[in-house]
C-alpha cells in the first residue's frame, strides 16, 4: 500500500496539548495545513502527522497505548484464557513435511523445518533421502544424519523484530544464501553460509529486497529498492569478488515492480516486471555467464502474463483477448506473443492462477464460483499435453493448492489442502493411479474445556446477500452446530476487497476462540477481490470501488436478517487495503455494525496517492486512480477516503491497530484518523489506537507475541459485542 516518506514537517514540530485527565483519552493537537486540487480547498488539521520521527508524533503513540492498555485492563483474564486457547491446541514442537531436493555430486535430501515449544522461531534442518519413498518419520525422532542448516531463533536473539527475506539452497547443495530484516521495514541483510564447515563467507550485501535466486553455483541474483521503497534493480553477486556487483536490470518505469526466480532445473533466472494492469518477463541463461536477459514479449498496456519453464518449452497464462486468462505454450527461445500456441481459451468466471509443468503432467489451479481447484492435464512423451481433469474434494467450500515442487521428472505431486472446519493437509497424489496418501494433518490438540478437536461439531456454509445494484454477494460462514441462529449469537465479519486477492474459506485455530465461544465467523467476499472472477476486481476497482463497501454493508445486514447475528452483536475485521473497507462502511453506515477492528489499515488513502513523490504512490494509480492529473479520480476518492469523509455520528467502538514501522501502511495513517474521529465524530464509543513500536506491515514476528495480539483483538471484539445486563 501507498506510505508516506520520512521527511522533516516543513511547519516545524508542533507541541502536544498537556496531558490528559486520566479519564480521557489523547488529544491531537490541530494545526490545519492547505492543500488545493482542482478547485478544492482542504484543511488537513492532523498533517503534521506525516513525520513518524517527531518526538512529539512518537510521544502521542506511545499516550494511546497507555490510554488503550488501560481501557482494556479489565480484558486481562480473557486475553490470557484466549492465549491459553491457541497454546493448548497448537502443537509447539513439531516439524514440517520435508521436501526432496537432489544435489548433483552431492546425493539426496530431505529439507524441513522444525518448531520447538517455547521458541518463536523454528530451525532449517535436511537429511540424506535414500529415494522419494524414504521420507522420515516426525515420530521416530531425530531422522539420521540431520544436519543443521539455519538457526533462525539463534539469528533472531536480542531483536524486537525478526523476518527471514529468503532461505535458497544452491544447486550444488553446498551454499545457502539468506536475507534477514530486524527492524520491520522490509530491508533485508543478504548473507552466505558454507554448509558443509557452517561458516559464513565474507561475502555480504545489504539493503536489498526480500527473495533472490542462485545463477550457478558461484552467483546469485537478488533486487534493490529506490527512495519509493520500489524493487527497481536486479544484481548478480559472484561470490568471492571483492568488486562492485553487476547490474543486469534497471526499471525505470515507476509503476512496475521487480520479482526474480529460478526455473525448476535451475537453469534459467526469471525476472519479471508487474505494474497492476501489465508484465514482461526476461530470461537470464544461469549457465552461461555471457548470457543476457531476454524478453519473452515486450509489454503492452493492460496484458499481463506469467512465464512457467519446462524442460522444453514455455508455458504462458495470459489475458490478451481473455479477461479471466487463457494458457499458451511457446518455444524456449520465444521472443514475441506471435509465438503463442493457445491451448486453454478463457472462460468467463472461471479464474486462470496459473500452472506448474513436470515432465508428466501439467498442473493447472483455477478459481471457480469463488473456490480455488486443482486440475490435471498430462503431457505424453512429446510433452504435448492431454485434456484437463479436476481434482475433486467433497467439502462444499474449501481451498487447495499445488506445491510448485523441485523434481520435474516425478510420479507424485502435493496439494495443500483445507476447509473452514478442515485443518491443513499435505496430500500426495499419484500421478500414476490417481490414489492420495495424506502426509500430514496440521494437529489441534485436546482443549482443556472443550476437548478433542472434531470437525462434526462445526458447519461450514455459504450464504449470498444482495448489493444495492442487485449483485449477489457470496459470503462463508462457519460456527459450531449447536449456535441458536436465532439472531442472540454474537458474529465477526472479516472483508477485504482490493487487488483481485481472494478470501478463501481457510481454517484457523484461533478462531475456535471465537467459535467455541457462541460467535459466527464470517467472510464477506465482496467486488475488488477476486473471488469470482477478473470481472469480479474490475467491478470494485477506479469508479467502481464504492461497490466494495456496498457489498460489505450488504453482506452485514444479511447476517442479521436472516438470524446469524444482530446489529448489537456484530463485529467487522479488515486489514490493510482491508482497513480502507472498514472505514469507508462505517462513513457510511455507522449503525450497521457494534464493533470493528482495523489493522493497518489504509485511511488516508487520497492524501497518499495525489504526492507522485511519496513511496509507492505512482504504482497504486492504476489501482484507485490518478486524483493528481484526474478530477473525477479526484473527487471520487474525496467522496469515499475514510479520513476525508468522518462526520458527526454515533460510531460502533474501533480499535486500530498499527505499526511504527510499517512501510505498505505508514502509521501516520491510522494516527491522523484516529484523532479526526474522536473530535469530528462526537461518537461516544470507545475508540482506541494499539501501535507495535518494533514491528511492520505484518505485526509481531515471534509467533508467541503474535498469539498474544491475536488474543488482545478477538477479547475486545467479544467484549464489545456482549449484551450488556439491563440498568
Amino acid at each position: 500500500m501507498p506510505r508516506p516518506p520520512e521527511t522533516p514537517n516543513p511547519g516545524g514540530s508542533p507541541t502536544l496539548c498537556p496531558m490528559p485527565e486520566p479519564a480521557q483519552p489523547p488529544v491531537a493537537p490541530r494545526r490545519p495545513e492547505t492543500r488545493i486540487h482542482h478547485g478544492d480547498t482542504v484543511l488537513d488539521p492532523y498533517a503534521w502527522m506525516r513525520d513518524k520521527t517527531n518526538p512529539d508524533f512518537l510521544a502521542y503513540l506511545r499516550a494511546e497505548n497507555e490510554w488503550t492498555e488501560s481501557q482494556t485492563a479489565d480484558l486481562a483474564g480473557l486475553r490470557e484464557e484466549i492465549f491459553t486457547d491457541i497454546s493448548a491446541r497448537t502443537q509447539q514442537t513439531d516439524l514440517s513435511v520435508p521436501e526432496f531436493a537432489r544435489h548433483p555430486g552431492l546425493g539426496e535430501f530431505w529439507y524441513y523445518a522444525r518448531t520447538t515449544e517455547g521458541l518463536d522461531y523454528p530451525s532449517l534442518h535436511r537429511c540424506p533421502a535414500h529415494g522419494r519413498d524414504s521420507l522420515p518419520d516426525p515420530a521416530s525422532g531425530t531422522p539420521d544424519g540431520e544436519q543443521l542448516l539455519l538457526d533462525v531463533q539463534a539469528l533472531a536473539a536480542g531483536e524486537d523484530f525478526f523476518a527471514l527475506g529468503c532461505f535458497e539452497v544452491s544447486p550444488d547443495g553446498r551454499l545457502a544464501a539468506y536475507s534477514v530484516d530486524t527492524a520491520g521495514d522490509e530491508r533485508y541483510h543478504l548473507r552466505f553460509k558454507d554448509l558443509e564447515t557452517g561458516e559464513l563467507l565474507a561475502d555480504e550485501v545489504p539493503e536489498v529486497a526480500a527473495g533472490g535466486c542462485w545463477a550457478g553455483n558461484g552467483a546469485f541474483c537478488y533486487l534493490t529498492v529506490d527512495d519509493a521503497w520500489r524493487p527497481d534493480q536486479l544484481w548478480r553477486h559472484r561470490l568471492g569478488d571483492i568488486g562492485p556487483d553487476e547490474l543486469l536490470h534497471t526499471e525505470a518505469d515507476e509503476r512496475f515492480w521487480l520479482g526474480v526466480d529460478c526455473s525448476r532445473d535451475q537453469r534459467w533466472v526469471q525476472l519479471a516486471a508487474a505494474s497492476k494492469t501489465s508484465t514482461e518477463v526476461w530470461l537470464l541463461d544461469a549457465t552461461d555467464p555471457a548470457s543476457t536477459l531476454r524478453s519473452v514479449a515486450a509489454r503492452r498496456d493492460d496484458v499481463e502474463y506469467d512465464v512457467e519453464i519446462a524442460n522444453d518449452r514455455l508455458f504462458i497464462v495470459h489475458n490478451d483477448g481473455a479477461p479471466d486468462f487463457a494458457l499458451a505454450e511457446a518455444p524456449l527461445t520465444a521472443t514475441s506473443p506471435d509465438e503463442w500456441r493457445t491451448l486453454r481459451p478463457g472462460e468467463a468466471g472461471v479464474r486462470l492462477l496459473g500452472v506448474t509443468a513436470y515432465d508428466r503432467v501439467l498442473v493447472v489451479s483455477l478459481r471457480s464460483e469463488g473456490l480455488q481447484v486443482v486440475a490435471l492435464r498430462h503431457r505424453d512423451a512429446a510433452g504435448d499435453v492431454g485434456e484437463e481433469v479436476e481434482i475433486g474434494f467433497d467439502e462444499p467450500l474449501f481451498h487447495v493448492d499445488a506445491d510448485d515442487g523441485d523434481e520435474a521428472d516425478t510420479d507424485r505431486i502435493r496439494l495443500h489442502y483445507q476447509s473452514m472446519v478442515t485443518p491443513d493437509e499435505v496430500i500426495e497424489y499419484s500421478l500414476v493411479d490417481g490414489s492420495r496418501t495424506l502426509l500430514k494433518q496440521r494437529p489441534v490438540l485436546d482443549h482443556p474445556v472443550h476437548g478433542p478437536y472434531r470437525p462434526s461439531d462445526y458447519v461450514q456454509r455459504r450464504e449470498w446477500a444482495v448489493a444495492d445494484d442487485g449483485t449477489r454477494v457470496p459470503i462463508s460462514l462457519v460456527y459450531r452446530a449447536d449456535t441458536p441462529l436465532d439472531g442472540s449469537a454474537g458474529c465477526l465479519l472479516y472483508g477485504y476487497g482490493a487487488y483481485e486477492i481472494s478470501t478463501p474459506p481457510t481454517f484457523s485455530i484461533a478462531r475456535l476462540s471465537l467459535l467455541d465461544r457462541g460467535y459466527v465467523y464470517a467472510i464477506a467476499q465482496v467486488r475488488g477481490g477476486g473471488d469470482l472472477g477478473r470481472s469480479w476486481y474490475l467491478d470494485g476497482k477506479l469508479a467502481a470501488k464504492e461497490n466494495t463497501f456496498t457489498d460489505f454493508i450488504a453482506c452485514a445486514r444479511h447476517l442479521v436478517e436472516q438470524g446469524y447475528t444482530s446489529r448489537e452483536r456484530l463485529a467487522a475485521e479488515g486489514g490493510s487495503a482491508g482497513g480502507l473497507l472498514i472505514g469507508a462502511a462505517i462513513n457510511l453506515a455507522p449503525d450497521a455494525f457494534a464493533a470493528v477492528h482495523a489493522a493497518v489499515p489504509f485511511v488516508d488513502a487520497l492524501t497518499t496517492i495525489l504526492d507522485p513523490e511519496l513511496p509507492l504512490t505512482v504504482s497504486e494509480w492504476e489501482e484507485w486512480g490518478d486524483p493528481l492529473h484526474d478530477p473525477d479520480a479526484y473527487f471520487r476518492m474525496r467522496g469515499y477516503s475514510p479520513y476525508e469523509n468522518v462526520r458527526p455520528a454515533q460510531y460502533p467502538a474501533i480499535l486500530v491497530t498499527a505499526s511504527l514501522n510499517d512501510t505498505r501502511v505508514e502509521v501516520t495513517e491510522p494516527a491522523k484518523w484516529v484523532a479526526r474521529l474522536r473530535h469530528d465524530s462526537g461518537s461516544r464509543s470507545p475508540i482506541l489506537l494499539k501501535t507495535e513500536l518494533t514491528a511492520g506491515h505484518g505485526g509481531a514476528s515471534g509467533r508467541y507475541q503474535a498469539w498474544r495480539d491475536a488474543a488482545f483483538e478477538l477479547a475486545w471484539l467479544i467484549e464489545a459485542t456482549t449484551p450488556r445486563p439491563a440498568g
